[in-house]
């Protein structure tokens, strides 16, 4: 009973402190779901029309045709989206993305970056608040809502696992009054979301605490950390070779040989300097990623590139499946609609747990004051 009135309390009172803050993430998890769906349908700018070859182009055409539209700008990078879709172009001291049809290599458009879903991000990751601070906020915030699921679970236990104990657990009585019915969508609800409501915060947690993170490496038979590897191309011999053939033959070498999912999917980032690596991202499937660095002059593969993912171990398995894991992207809409539910959920659980115990104080303040003398409640 001792403990069973601890975690009550804690239940309560850490529900109320944490109560703004799981409702922002819950509401703002709820459209960064299917941010990539809704941004299809409302900007005409990320689709493109396949031409009559059906060929996408390679990076250098592209490229030549930005730098032909913004002269004397330092072209950064190239995000590939794979068919029927524009390929993205970052510029130096930019805010706007500029969109290219991959078939025909027209500047479709040059769009900032900063719109209505950046303001959900915003909130998501920082509760709007300057970065430092509002990660700490969010990272906290997170932690006790991840507790108080658990302690949640406990309160839920039916007494009794009779048909009227499983019929209160299970079920939701929508024709009974209303205070009934709120606290059935907060008890029921609450235990049929709590899979995913846990996965979601323990996957929040890994990008939030690197003390969580390096927990989970080591129960999932992970080892330590080991000093950076950083990737430098060979500077010692260079050899000359021009800038935007190279790019290409990264490019084909991205989609040919080192992509094994969505090998049309593909981002590369041009060096900089003359030790600087072609950093290509492919394998962009299911919310996970590969990182690869190759020698600007050999195009050699760098030691400091990911592994593929079927070669990794559990524990960097988990770790670059996370963010797959806490947006719901590692299935496509079969997992987008039950996380988009989840969090829904997640966001009225303080509000529908607020009016339970607002109805408890107001239930025992009218039971005091009925057993008070007429002339002390006049």
């Amino acid at each position: 009973m001792t403990f069973k009135k601890i975690n009550a309390w804690f239940h309560l009172w850490f529900g109320i402190i944490s109560g703004i803050g799981v409702v922002i993430l819950g509401i703002t998890g709820c459209i960064l779901v299917f941010e990539r769906e809704i941004k299809t349908l409302s900007s005409p700018w990320l689709t493109a029309e396949k031409s009559t070859e059906g060929k996408i182009l390679p990076p250098s055409v592209l490229y030549q045709s930005v730098e032909k539209s913004f002269p004397g700008r330092e072209i950064e990078s190239v995000w590939y989206y794979g068919e029927n879709r524009t390929a993205h172009f970052r510029i130096h001291e930019m805010d706007s993305v500029v969109y290219v049809n991959p078939y025909t290599a027209e500047v479709v458009a040059a769009a900032h970056e900063n719109d209505i879903f950046q303001f959900f991000k915003d909130g998501h990751y920082y509760f709007w608040f300057p970065r430092e601070i509002g990660h700490q906020i969010t990272g906290w915030t997170t932690l006790v809502f991840f507790v108080i699921t658990i302690s949640g679970l406990i309160l839920w236990w039916p007494k009794k696992w009779n048909k009227k104990g499983k019929e209160q657990a299970f079920s939701i009585k929508w024709k009974a009054k209303f205070k009934r019915l709120n606290y059935d969508l907060h008890n029921v609800l609450g235990f049929y979301s709590l899979l995913l409501a846990l996965l979601i915060g323990a996957t929040a947690l890994m990008m939030s605490f690197a003390w969580f993170h390096n927990g989970v490496n080591w129960l999932a038979g992970g080892s330590p950390r080991g000093p950076r590897i950083e990737a430098l191309s060979d500077t010692t011999n260079i050899i000359k070779v021009n800038f935007l053939q190279q790019i290409d033959k990264a490019y084909h070498k991205g989609v040919y040989e080192l992509a094994e999912h969505n090998p049309l999917e593909i981002i590369l980032h041009f060096p900089e300097k003359p030790s600087e690596p072609i950093y290509v991202c492919t394998d962009m499937y299911r919310g996970t990623w590969r990182d690869v660095y190759l020698d600007q002059y050999t195009l050699k593969e760098l030691p400091a590139s990911a592994k593929r993912l079927r070669d990794e171990d559990l524990a960097q398995w988990i770790n670059r499946s996370n963010y797959g894991l806490h947006v719901g992207d590692f299935a496509g809409v079969y997992t987008k609609i039950p996380y988009f539910l989840a969090s829904l959920i997640c966001a009225s659980l303080p509000i529908t747990g607020f009016y339970i115990w607002w109805g408890k104080k107001k239930k025992a303040f009218n039971k005091k004051k009925k057993a008070l003398p007429k002339h002390l409640t006049n």
